[in-house]
């Protein structure tokens, strides 16, 4: 029996709640649009219709966040947003099968966002209680996922909060005391740490969402997540959705637990980049990885790349190397401050630095409109994190390249990767100019 289904676990999280001192709140109605001088209306943003493609226009969706998409330039609904909000946004639970990439966030939040417009609080509220719950498995994601947030919530009243580690506690909880939470984005470890404490509270929550729930499981966050939905409402009294980019047997009970009846929607890895990302892969040797890369960041097309490698001590040498040979350079990594993480990305899209290096974990927050190249120094161990990686590349509508290295180490995982695919990559020997000194 699951612990969303077992009456004592339940009463065992009331009981909690009940012991917990009685928060300060205010009394305000909050939850609508933000008055604005300015007048707009639909007629401002024409989108005409096409056989096939749904328009946000065609949801019903509130005027003040159709004016903010109309602002982010979104037009027509990506495959998962078209056959999933139809179900969100009458309050249905849906488990979703989509990579990064496939427009999954802007669901979430447009589901999210018109919930709360459409039913704005009128009673008390509390400081850190938070209306809407978005777990994600790294603190980058979780960056993302508020900045995607605040620009749809642009023109309404609504508050976003993020909860991460690796930053500080007062301040995160002082923005918690001074405004309304709507919105919560945040990692289990921080958010577990802000329950323990009191200053969030999660008995309130209409809307949970789990993003990269198999990701989460690889990183051992499930227990954690487990006590969290634990503080939340009964599975029938929220609404709960559920993404990961694979369906293992693991994932799927999860789902059974924390979901009822929910919608299944499959986006698969084909559709994700795949058609604008133009895929290579080198065979070479080890010892002759570095000078290959470097004669390929080198050349005149190579805009912004980002460099993947399985582990944090890869990465910190291939930082130190390329910054010798003169490239501005950026590291993403589990070991780099949180702080120091969030300048890097900064000064990446800004065009401070022309080549990242990251790992998969680190590098699955990257949402990042004209990075050029994506190059993989190492081939991933799990099939489905090459999809993530090549995926930074090829987004809105440009095309973009990836190269993958393959040497006597790793060549054998070509093979699942290529299964995952549905086709053959190309490989080949690089050309002799791409081994110059």
């Amino acid at each position: 029996m699951s612990e969303q289904n077992n009456p004592s676990t339940s009463q065992t999280s009331k009981d909690q709640q009940k012991n917990q001192p009685r928060r300060r709140g205010r009394r305000r109605r909050s939850g609508g649009a933000k008055p604005t001088p300015e007048t707009w209306d639909l007629s401002q943003f024409e989108v005409i219709p096409e056989a096939g493609k749904t328009r946000f226009h065609d949801l019903d969706l509130p005027l003040s966040l159709m004016h903010a998409i109309a602002d982010q330039g979104f037009k027509y609904c990506s495959p998962i947003q078209a056959r999933s909000l139809p179900y969100t946004l009458r309050a249905h639970d849906v488990v979703g099968k989509a990579q990064t990439g496939t427009g999954k966030t802007a669901a979430f939040l447009v589901t999210i966002i018109t919930e709360l417009l459409n039913n704005p609080v009128d009673d008390d509220r509390f400081a850190g209680e938070t209306r809407s719950l978005i777990i994600a498995p790294t603190r980058e994601l979780v960056m993302q996922i508020a900045d995607d947030a605040k620009a749809l919530c642009k023109y309404t009243d609504l508050n976003v909060h993020t909860l991460v580690g690796g930053m500080d506690y007062d301040k995160q909880k002082r923005h918690l005391q001074e405004n309304f939470c709507d919105i919560l984005v945040a990692t289990p470890g921080r958010l577990l740490d802000f329950a323990g404490s009191r200053d969030v509270y999660l008995d309130r929550t209409e809307i949970l969402v789990l993003d990269e729930a198999d990701r989460m499981l690889d990183m051992g966050f499930i227990p954690q997540v487990r006590r969290i939905v634990r503080l939340t409402p009964h599975r029938e009294s929220r609404q709960t959705l559920f993404f990961s980019a694979t369906f293992t047997p693991e994932v799927m009970s999860l789902a059974e637990q924390w979901t009822i009846d929910p919608v299944s929607v499959e986006i698969e890895p084909e559709n994700v980049a795949t058609d604008t990302v133009n895929q290579k892969v080198y065979i070479t040797s080890g010892n002759e990885k570095f000078q290959l890369l470097y004669n390929i960041i080198s050349q005149d097309d190579v805009e912004s790349v980002i460099v993947f490698a399985n582990r944090r001590d890869q990465c910190r040498r291939l930082q130190e190397k390329l910054r010798g040979k003169g490239f501005s350079v950026g590291l993403l990594s589990g070991d780099v401050p949180q702080g120091k993480r969030v300048r890097t990305l900064e000064d990446f899209k800004s065009g401070k630095l022309k080549v990242l290096v990251a790992t998969d974990v680190a590098g699955r927050g990257i949402h990042i409109d004209g990075i050029s190249h994506v190059i993989n120094y190492t081939l991933p161990e799990e099939s489905e994190d090459y999809v993530h990686r090549i995926g930074r590349t090829g987004r809105a509508g440009k095309s973009g390249t990836s190269i993958s290295f393959a040497c006597e180490d790793d060549a054998f995982l070509l093979e699942p990767i290529q299964k995952l695919l549905g086709k053959k990559l190309d490989c080949k020997q690089p050309d002799a100019s791409l081994f110059k000194l």
